[in-house]
C-alpha cells in the first residue's frame, strides 16, 4: 500500500469514467478518499458499486448532497463555485483534479460555451488547494492540448512528444476543451512557480473501458454491435487513427505521476500505438460476433483530428510505466461488462 496508506485524498470528477477508477484504486491502496462531482455524467451509480465492491454501505451524512462509507465519502457539487471548491479541499492531503466538463468530438465541437468553464473549474481547486495548504496536486490532461497541425495526415507515423506542446513557441490546441487543458497544466506549474505548489500532470489519449459512456466512441461503436444496428453506422471516414488506451493503465500512470513527479512536468499515457477506426470497428464486431449487412461511413459527422498518438518515452523514463493492456484485449473487458451492465444510452449530441 505504501505511501497512500491512511493519506486523505479528494479526486474531483471521482464519481465518472476515469474518476471512479481512480477512487476505487485509491481505497484499495489504503487511502481515505474523497469524491466531488456534480453528479451530471452518470449519477453516483458508478462510485456506489465502488464502495459496494469494498464492502462498505452509503449513508447519509447529515449534509445537503453528502454521503459517507466508512471513511470515504461524496460531495455533489459544482466546482466552478468557488465556495464549493474550498469546501471540497479542506483537510485534504492530495487533490486528483480530473472533473471537467467533458465529452466526445460530438460533444466537444457542439459545446464549446460550456468547455471554456473549465478554465474556471481548474483555477478555482488549484487555487483552493494552494490556499487549503494541499499538498499535491494531480492534474488530468489531455492529447487535446497537441497542435492540431502535427495531426492532419492521413497515415501519420508520428508520436506527440510532451514539448510539442508549444511547438515552435507557440500553441495550437485542439478547441476550446484542448486550450482550457492546457490552461490548467499552465495554472499549476505558475502555482508551482510562484508558491511551490507540488503537482503532476498527465495527458490521457483517447481513454476507454469499463464505465464509459456513448459520447465517445468506443462505447458507442460496442452499443451498436451489441444491439445489432444495421445499418451499422461510423462517423467519419474510418481512416481517421486513434492511440486507445485502457482505463486500468490511465489510472496506474496517473498515480505513479502524483508518486513521482512534484513540479507539474507533463507526461504523456498512451501506447505509442495507432489503430484506423475502421480496424477497430472489425475487431468489435468479430468480438461481439455480428456481421451487419450494412456498414456506413457517415462523414458529416464530428471526427476532430485525422491522427493522434503518443510518444510515452517519458512516462517510461521518469514513471516506470507503460501500459498493460492491449487493445483486443481492452475491447474484450468492455464488451464483458457492456454485455452485463447495459448502460442507458447517452445522446452523442445534443
Amino acid at each position: 500500500m505504501g505511501i497512500w496508506q491512511g493519506r486523505r485524498v479528494l479526486v474531483t470528477g471521482g464519481a465518472g469514467f476515469i474518476g471512479s477508477h481512480l477512487a476505487d484504486r485509491l481505497m484499495t491502496l489504503g487511502a481515505t478518499v474523497t469524491v466531488a462531482d456534480n453528479l451530471s455524467k452518470a449519477g453516483n451509480g458508478y462510485l456506489l458499486d465502488v464502495w459496494k465492491d469494498h464492502g462498505l454501505r452509503p449513508e447519509d451524512t447529515g449534509q445537503k448532497g453528502e454521503l459517507r462509507a466508512g471513511d470515504h465519502r461524496l460531495i455533489e457539487c459544482d466546482l466552478q463555485d468557488v465556495a464549493s471548491a474550498r469546501y471540497a479541499v479542506t483537510g485534504q492531503q492530495v487533490v486528483f483534479q480530473l472533473a471537467a466538463t467533458i465529452g466526445g468530438r460530438g460533444y466537444i465541437d457542439t459545446h464549446p460555451a460550456d468547455c471554456c468553464g473549465n478554465l474556471a473549474l481548474d483555477y478555482n481547486v488549484i487555487s483552493e488547494a494552494y490556499r487549503a495548504g494541499v499538498e499535491h496536486v494531480a492534474y488530468a490532461s489531455s492529447a487535446c492540448v497537441y497542435p492540431v497541425s502535427l495531426q492532419t495526415e492521413y497515415g501519420s507515423t508520428h508520436l506527440l512528444e510532451e514539448e510539442e506542446a508549444f511547438k515552435d513557441g507557440t500553441a495550437n490546441s485542439d478547441r476550446e476543451y484542448g486550450w482550457a487543458k492546457l490552461m490548467g497544466e499552465m495554472e499549476l506549474d505558475a502555482f508551482h512557480r510562484q508558491y511551490g505548489l507540488k503537482g503532476s500532470a498527465v495527458r490521457y489519449v483517447t481513454a476507454y473501458g469499463e464505465r464509459e459512456d456513448d459520447t465517445h466512441a468506443i462505447i458507442a461503436l460496442i452499443r451498436r454491435a451489441v444491439e445489432r444496428q444495421d445499418p451499422y453506422i461510423v462517423w467519419g471516414t474510418g481512416e481517421e487513427d486513434r492511440d486507445f488506451t485502457h482505463v486500468s493503465d490511465i489510472v496506474d500512470g496517473t498515480i505513479l505521476a502524483a508518486e513521482r513527479i512534484s513540479d507539474g512536468t507533463p507526461v504523456n499515457l498512451g501506447t505509442a500505438k495507432r489503430y484506423k477506426i475502421k480496424d477497430v470497428v472489425r475487431m468489435i464486431l468479430d468480438i461481439v460476433g455480428f456481421e451487419p449487412r450494412e456498414l456506413v461511413f457517415d462523414t458529416s459527422k464530428p471526427t476532430g483530428v485525422v491522427t493522434r498518438a503518443l510518444d510515452i518515452r517519458r512516462a517510461k523514463d521518469l514513471l516506470g510505466w507503460k501500459p498493460k493492456v492491449g487493445l483486443q484485449e481492452g475491447l474484450r473487458r468492455t464488451i464483458q461488462w457492456f454485455a452485463e451492465a447495459r448502460p442507458k444510452p447517452v445522446e452523442t449530441i445534443t
